[in-house]
């Protein structure tokens, strides 16, 4: 039995070698990586920009970028049958092939981002590296931390104003350095799709530059979603402090998170606006061209996938946040169900691109349709099921929560 006959359903008149190849994990694979193109992005808009509202979320988005950088290969990985086989890609590397160029662009994107973060924390490194040097009977734990930290300082332990001068230069050199291979690296899965002449549905040149877009707006509401929850939580740990310093600092979490907050959705407004612009400029460029493959696809734009297109991606994902996000005084009660909405419309934006691409046969006369496999019977249908996706879903939270054990990002104030 083909591995792919597990979730595929067949309408009508579809060849027999036909399948759903590209199951859930390829949906998972740009979705997290247009996640890491977005919070760099939004990192960038105050080190690159100097918008210093942002200052407090830039830090926390350029260490998510980072947790979900590490995790964005993984689906690629989970979707292979032989993963041991993509180091092949790296040893020999060529050129000619998008997911080899992938490759490269990754591991440069990923020093880019590992550079600023050194740089950027360089200061809380050898600040906790020396005050734990001059501790005795340290603890396992505090050796471990003292391990780490002064091996990430990298030997470079000035910390006077001429240098910190210097960390900041070259943080905004890498921020602007970093900003167009972010982009690259997402819009090169807008490439591999918009260049599969076989498929009528995603040859288009507009799909890396929707790509782009879509990613940065998943990017930036992901992250202003997770710093509200933090920030919450920071304000419910509050109170057990005494009266006086606890009312102190309720006001000062408040200022910070609704000024970063109000400041960010006018970003993501913004990107929203030129997302959905991209996304129905060609659904009108099609149906307007009306090529030979139109007919097969008018019935799945507008009669198999109608819910998924229409309903669930543009309408609840795309216009009830928008209206959210646009209604005055904004709270943040307000806030987290509409970026919820927003994550899950870029979502879905990806899911009928990967699956709904597929769900035609190439004769024209038939229909696929997709069953995630929720149950788990075997490995395959957990890597290609609803816990192989749970699983690139937690996997960056964890990171990050590791991550930020070294680069407390919601405690340091950064380089200006």
């Amino acid at each position: 039995m083909v591995l792919e006959e597990l979730w595929t359903v067949k309408e009508l008149f579809v060849y027999p070698n036909e399948y759903i190849y590209w199951a859930i994990q390829i949906v998972m694979y740009p979705f997290m990586t247009g996640l890491v193109a977005g919070a760099f992005v939004l990192s960038s808009l105050y080190h690159l920009f100097g918008i210093k509202p942002l200052k407090e979320i830039a830090g926390f988005a350029l260490v998510f970028s980072f947790a979900l950088l590490m995790v964005a290969p993984l689906p690629l990985l989970l979707h292979l049958a032989h993963p041991e086989r993509s180091l092949y890609v790296v040893f020999t590397p060529h050129f000619t092939s998008a997911i080899a160029a992938f490759g490269v662009v990754l591991f440069v994107y990923a020093s880019v981002v590992a550079s600023e973060l050194w740089f950027l924390f360089r200061k809380h490194l050898v600040e906790v590296s020396l005050k734990l040097k001059g501790k005795t009977n340290k603890s396992m734990a505090k050796k471990i931390k003292y391990g780490v930290h002064t091996i990430l300082t990298l030997g470079a332990l000035d910390v006077s104003e001429a240098s910190l001068k210097l960390d900041a230069k070259a943080i905004r050199i890498l921020a602007g350095a970093g900003v167009p291979i972010a982009c690259f690296l997402h819009g090169y899965a807008g490439f591999i799709f918009g260049s599969v002449k076989a498929n009528a549905l995603w040859m288009t040149p507009l799909m890396p530059v929707i790509f782009i877009m879509s990613a940065i707006v998943s990017g930036v509401a992901l992250c202003l979603l997770i710093y509200i929850i933090i920030m919450e939580m920071k304000k419910f740990i509050a109170p057990r402090k005494s009266a006086t310093a606890a009312s102190n600092t309720l006001k000062e979490i408040k200022g910070v998170e609704m000024n970063a907050m109000q400041t960010t959705v006018k970003y993501l407004i913004f990107f929203m606006i030129f997302s959905i612009s991209l996304e129905l400029l060609d659904l009108v460029f099609r149906s307007y061209t009306a090529v030979k493959s139109w007919d097969i696809l008018r019935n799945v734009i507008y009669g198999k996938d109608f819910i998924n297109i229409f309903l669930l991606q543009y309408a609840l994902g795309n216009l009830v946040p928008f209206i959210l996000l646009l209604l005055p005084g904004l709270t943040v009660r307000r806030a987290v169900p509409a970026l919820l909405l927003v994550l899950f419309g870029v979502f879905m934006m990806r899911w009928n691109v990967v699956i709904g691409g597929q769900s035609f046969s190439l004769t024209f006369s038939g229909y696929m349709d997709y069953q995630l496999p929720i149950i788990p019977r075997s490995l395959e249908t957990f890597k290609e099921g609803l816990g192989g996706a749970l699983l690139i879903a937690v996997l960056p939270f964890i990171l990050f929560w590791i991550l930020n054990k070294i680069f407390p990002v919601l405690e340091t104030k950064g380089t200006d």
